[in-house]
């Protein structure tokens, strides 16, 4: 079992899972990708593998998003096909970012985020809509200060975000978490980021 996805692997996963699907009869399936794959599969930063693919909403043919939780069973059942084949990270495709009240999806995404997402499709039955940077920085943020730093971090300044963006950013986190306590912490981190104006204006 591999412990790490790569950009090869990850398109081989999504492949044999759309023929899975395509075989069976199962779907379609649109996903949206955030976290560490869609930023492998788009290339947005140097990191180069990940854990799993974290699906942040469903989608439907007309370009409307759905709640992911929770996933449909159908297509559990063949990603953890797809798993036994490949040798997959355990839960490699999940809707984590988005699970329960206070996940992102029902926390309300930021407007525009399908626009500016990469579609991919995997046969008939399969479609991935990879983020973009900048949902990606929207993202990130509020997980950097969930986390104190770390990984999200370090994807966060990768990034290499405007001020602009960073406030951007930091004013949806609000919506996302508006706790004094989170706004603190929040401001703490862009200043540590050297965005001292922007963490006075938030």
């Amino acid at each position: 079992m591999t412990n790490l996805i790569d950009r090869k692997i990850l398109d081989a996963a999504l492949t044999l899972l759309g023929r899975r699907l395509q075989l069976e009869g199962i779907g379609p399936f649109i996903l949206v990708a955030c976290g560490g794959s869609a930023l492998i599969a788009r290339n947005l930063v140097p990191r180069t593998t990940t854990k799993d693919l974290d699906v942040v909403a469903l989608a439907d043919d007309k370009g409307g998003l759905l709640d992911p939780e929770p996933l449909p069973t159908d297509l559990l059942v063949a990603a953890e096909q797809t798993r036994l084949d490949l040798g997959l990270p355990d839960n490699w495709l999940n809707n984590g970012p988005s699970r329960g009240d206070g996940g992102l999806y029902r926390a309300g995404l930021p407007p525009g985020l399908l626009n500016r997402a990469e579609k991919r499709t995997y046969g008939k039955r399969l479609t991935v809509h990879f983020i973009g940077r900048l949902d990606q920085i929207y993202f990130k943020l509020p997980a950097a200060v969930d986390q104190g730093g770390g990984r999200h971090l370090e994807d966060l300044l990768a990034l290499k975000p405007t001020a602009k963006e960073l406030e951007d950013g930091a004013r949806w986190a609000r919506t996302y978490d508006p706790s004094e306590g989170f706004a603190w912490l929040l401001r703490e981190l862009l200043r540590k980021m050297g965005h001292d104006a922007v963490a006075d204006r938030i």
